[in-house]
């Protein structure tokens, strides 16, 4: 009887073995497809942005239009400077600026501070009282926000910044427990070698780990930064006058009149999230640094 051959026996007509994929191609195909998803995936969440920057170069009779237009017909840079003026988005501008300088501030005080003590530091109750600050974060906003209210009102400070400035000199559990990782991976030798010299524990913070932290402190100056700039339910709750108000609540006023300018309303918004993305774009190595080594302990 003829032996009858399997496929790895087959040959093709010039008499060779065909060959199938070598494992450097197969991995080539692969991270193709990867980055061909992601890229697919950056293309969606860039959509909202990019028909916003569209709505805000067109005329007021294109924003509607079906089907919708990318490009304008007409390109009207005059919107951007008609914006600034719809509203008084210097005056938001200021007082968004000055509110989250503040809390910038606050926050990488407060923080590193606290983590420094939990991560550097040995005294009785350490991790006791960090899983009482971890516990914290299961602790919805809402559902202080009635008592605070009721505290800051007693303290006369209904339609003033101090609610919402004082409290980020308190830190945040959040933040707290990302620092604190990082200062985890920071080698403890340089705490000995410091106190040998003489340093006591706030020149160990100062001097040794204050700089060897940069990236933890860049994190939380972007991630404070980023959640007091685009806060809206705060301000709203505590602001009353319209020359106390912040970007946020100003262009919820301007989209609420009864004649919006979408046109207009979609500059003013470009304009309020510019600051966000030059800050991520110029301190994105140290966010992603930063992000790496907190779930890093040595």
């Amino acid at each position: 009887m003829a032996a009858t051959s399997t496929p790895a026996d087959t040959v093709d007509a010039e008499g060779q073995r065909p060959v199938g994929l070598t494992f450097a191609q197969r991995r080539t195909i692969s991270h193709l497809l990867v980055h061909l998803l992601l890229l697919a995936g950056v293309v969606l969440m860039f959509i909202p942005l990019a028909w916003t920057f569209s709505t805000s170069l067109k005329t007021p009779g294109e924003v509607f239009i079906f089907p919708p237009k990318w490009i304008p017909s007409k390109i009207v840079w005059q919107n951007y400077a008609d914006a600034v003026t719809a509203i008084p988005f210097f005056r938001y501008l200021w007082n968004t600026t000055y509110i989250t300088g503040i809390s910038i501030v606050g926050k990488v005080l407060s923080i590193m501070l606290v983590a420094f003590a939990f991560a550097r530091l040995q005294w009785w109750g350490r991790n006791f009282m960090f899983l009482v600050m971890l516990s914290t974060m299961m602790l919805p906003p809402h559902v202080t926000l009635i008592p605070q209210f009721i505290l800051f009102k007693n303290l006369g400070w209904i339609n003033t910044y101090w609610p919402l400035i004082l409290p980020t000199f308190f830190g945040g559990p959040w933040l707290t427990f990302l620092v604190r990782q990082f200062l985890l991976t920071l080698p403890r030798d340089l705490d000995d070698a410091a106190r040998i010299d003489g340093c006591s524990n706030w020149g160990v913070f100062w001097r040794i780990i204050m700089p060897l932290a940069k990236p933890a402190v860049i994190i939380v100056v972007i991630f404070v930064f980023n959640g007091t700039w685009n806060e809206f339910l705060t301000p709203l709750i505590y602001l009353h006058s319209q020359e106390k108000f912040t970007l946020a609540l100003g262009l919820r006023m301007f989209q609420g009149e009864a004649s919006t300018s979408w046109n207009l309303l979609m500059a003013a918004s470009l304009l309020t999230m510019l600051p966000v993305l030059v800050l991520f774009f110029f301190t994105q190595k140290y966010f992603m640094q930063g992000i790496v080594f907190t779930g890093v302990k040595q």
